[in-house]
């Protein structure tokens, strides 16, 4: 072989390494072709269940929100809870508010090539409705009120007259109705998929008509999605890939945005946003805010089936001195069970002080004049509205050791801890919630009604005048007498005390300079379709 020879080769070699280095991707999404960007997104936990249906945890439905889709949905681009359409292109609503009628988009398929239709609708419909047996579709009761055959339960009837057409048939008008289709446990599955994978469905499949099919989950450590090349918004989504990775620590995730190995993460410890701010390598987002954590009570066991005792405790949380340790001052103190951004919230209501004398006469009062010994519960990953659960947890121990409350504190891996309180396992429990739709009924109704019991509603309370409340309020067309009959709920679960609210906390977000279209959602999820790296 000459010279001249090897010499072209050579050129030849390296002209072609050059075109494919243009078209690779890279670890964080580098390349200028749209077509091979992957995006990697930095988390504290695993996700449960791809199947959105069957879960009721953000990091599930932080991924499922871009498999799936749903009838309605928010107004993601203005980061706002207000209804927008998606699967279904119009709706109508008579008979009082009972019956909504549906409009669908016509030609759509699921991932798997089926059609996405009226019968596919159904279908979910059903499925979860008739969900009693096997208790797995949790947020179904939580939001419509119980099963199919439950007194309590909203929804009479769902129907297809055509195959671009659904009507929901309601046994009263409900007020959130809308925007409780919009939320993520209520997207569309492939009807064929669930059939086809059983119980697998969820584990080793996920299908929907979203921007992003599934492709691969590692367990506690990465879940893969790639492009829908058939989606049905046009030009969507911009980035090929798109990947959830599992780094429980704070630190050590931010560490990782820093050394390029994941492009955007959540749970940026408060302490670590000021210096974020001046690095012109990354940008800092911060989630509308629109959650609660809390210190939670099984009022089934005792002590705390005592109302005195519950109180007594509300008077041994120092959340002022919380949050300057542990927020940063990024939060605030919660007073009521659901937070000030939201229609209804009833700022008359004076909070618990932090008063330990107070609180060892009303233990005395219940009984308990040398206090007590007790568990508490808490998760071992951190949390948007809590990211030092460990800390929290014993700052909670340290204050209730001064009124004689002896507390032992366990950590539980998140999708285990969701299942113990599920099943009213611990009798006290720190856990929060980011709300899913801007109504507060997806506050009171769903963590503290008595229809939400094994589903949300961890401390087992139940009242029968708040029920009735929180069922003539659903059932209220005007915000003007909702917001009345809230402001009786409020006052009810604020002497009660199933839980102590603890913080409304401004969660931060931070990713790449280079990342473009990415708003937080205040629901804690939000789509990728619109995002993309420079």
């Amino acid at each position: 072989m000459t010279r001249k020879s090897v010499t072209l080769i050579l050129s030849v070699f390296m002209a072609l390494a050059m075109i494919l280095a243009g078209c690779s991707s890279g670890g964080s999404g580098s390349s200028s072709s749209s077509a091979g960007k992957t995006l990697i997104f930095g988390r504290g936990a695993d996700t449960t269940s791809l199947d959105p249906a069957v879960v009721t945890d953000g990091e599930s439905f932080r991924v499922t929100q871009n498999i799936f889709d749903t009838l309605v949905s928010y107004d993601y681009s203005k980061q706002s809870t207000s209804i927008l359409p998606s699967l279904a292109t119009s709706w109508k609503i008579t008979n009082g508010g009972k019956v909504y009628t549906f409009n669908l988009q016509n030609g759509i398929k699921f991932q798997d090539g089926t059609p996405f239709n009226a019968q596919a609708v159904v279908y979910n419909f059903d499925r979860w409705m008739n969900g009693k047996a096997s208790g797995k579709f949790a947020y179904f009761p939580s939001m419509f009120g119980g099963y199919k055959g439950d007194a309590g339960l909203v929804i009479q009837s769902v129907t297809a007259p055509n195959a671009n057409t659904v009507v929901f048939t309601l046994k009263r008008p409900s007020a959130p109705f809308l925007k409780n289709l919009a939320m993520s446990p209520f997207a569309i599955s492939s009807p064929a998929a669930i059939k086809k994978y059983g119980k697998n469905y969820g584990v080793t499949a996920a299908v929907g008509t979203g921007a992003y099919s599934f492709k691969s989950w590692k367990r506690n450590d990465t879940i893969t999605l790639t492009k829908n090349k058939n989606y049905w918004k046009k030009g969507l989504p911009k980035i090929s890939t798109l990947i959830f990775k599992v780094i429980p620590d704070n630190s050590s995730r931010l560490n990782a945005l820093k050394n390029g190995e994941i492009d955007l993460m959540d749970g940026v410890n408060p302490s670590d946003v000021a210096g974020l701010k001046g690095n012109n390598q990354l940008q800092v987002y911060t989630r509308p805010p629109m959650n609660i954590a809390y210190l939670g009570f099984n009022v089934t066991m005792k002590p705390f089936n005592n109302v005195k005792v519950r109180q007594a405790l509300n008077m041994a949380v120092d959340k002022s001195g919380i949050i300057k340790a542990f927020y940063n001052g990024q939060a605030q103190p919660a007073v009521n069970p659901m937070p000030p951004s939201l229609l209804g919230y009833d700022k008359s209501i004076k909070p618990y002080p932090y008063d330990l004398t107070q609180a060892k006469k009303l233990l005395a009062q219940a009984g308990f004049p040398n206090g007590f010994t007790t568990t508490l519960y808490t998760m071992s990953n951190p949390r948007d509205y809590i990211p030092e659960p460990m800390n929290v947890a014993q700052s909670i121990q340290s204050t209730f050791g001064k009124i004689g409350v002896k507390v032992k504190i366990v950590t539980v891996e998140w999708s285990s801890y969701i299942d113990k309180l599920t099943k009213g396992g611990a009798p006290m429990y720190i856990m929060g919630w980011t709300g899913d739709n801007g109504d507060p009924d997806n506050f009171l109704y769903t963590l503290l009604d008595k229809d939400a019991i094994g589903s949300n509603n961890f401390s087992f309370y139940s009242n029968n005048q708040l029920h009735n409340i929180l069922i003539a309020a659903q059932s209220e067309t005007s915000d003007a007498k909702r917001v009345a009959l809230y402001d009786q709920a409020q006052v009810i679960l604020h002497n009660d005390a199933p839980w102590v609210p603890l913080v409304y906390a401004n969660p931060v977000l931070v990713g790449k300079s280079t990342i473009t279209g990415y708003k937080p959602s205040p629901t804690g999820t939000e789509p990728f379709d619109a995002v993309n790296i420079k």
